[in-house]
């Protein structure tokens, strides 16, 4: 999972999220939203659900993987933190995406989940900032 904090959302702003994240070979699932329609004919298939007229799976076109990551995402936000400074929305993003990319259903428990989580902590430094602003290593223990 990838998630990206766009301030306004617009074809002409995701485009080139899409373009760079989004392999030409896969099916392209949306719902009926407009700032869809120019895309399409990059992928492989496009397929679209129209939510507007009870329609939630049509064959095998479905928007429901990317809803029960934003329903994941919204739980953490309000359940779990309840406020989130739009200057560090990125960084829960990316703690949700890698929590939704490392689940149970993808073949990680949580053993294997937490040595995924560690790696990226290799090499890395725990830094504090002072009163001043300044930053210092963590102390030894």
């Amino acid at each position: 999972m990838r998630s990206f904090h766009v301030s306004n959302v617009t074809a002409a702003n995701i485009r080139p999220i899409i373009a760079k994240h989004v392999h030409t070979d896969s099916s392209f699932q949306t719902d009926e939203s407009n700032i869809y329609a120019p895309f399409g004919w990059d992928f492989a298939d496009r397929g679209v659900v129209n939510h507007s007229q009870k329609e939630f799976v049509l064959g095998t076109d479905y928007t429901n993987t990317a809803e029960g990551y934003f329903s994941i995402l919204k739980r953490g936000i309000y359940g779990i933190y309840q406020h989130v400074p739009e200057a560090h929305l990125h960084r829960y993003l990316s703690e949700f995406d890698f929590r939704y990319s490392y689940r149970i259903k993808t073949g990680y428990d949580e053993t294997a989940r937490a040595d995924r989580a560690l790696l990226g902590a290799k090499g890395k430094r725990l830094m504090y900032r002072t009163v001043g602003g300044s930053r210092t290593a963590a102390p030894p223990f």
